[in-house]
């Protein structure tokens, strides 16, 4: 049998913060494109500012995983 390497939770993490960055600036991308257009729905606009909202507190999370609390 091959020996298979495994992943550490540390690059997990890392790759899952990135994939999430990624989805956060194609979102933002695509809202200001759409603010852009006089004939966007707003209803529209409004979910997906709430998921670029939820993506960045997801990445804050991951963040504050990633980097270990320092007592001064």
């Amino acid at each position: 049998m091959k020996n298979i390497e495994k992943m550490t939770r540390l690059e997990i993490l890392t790759i899952k913060l990135k994939t999430l960055k990624k989805e956060h600036r194609e979102l933002d991308t695509k809202i200001s494109e759409l603010a852009d257009l006089s004939s966007t729905d707003q209803f529209t606009l409004r979910l997906l500012k709430k998921n670029k909202l939820s993506l960045k507190d997801k990445i804050s999370r991951l963040e504050d995983e990633l980097t270990p609390d320092i007592i001064a």
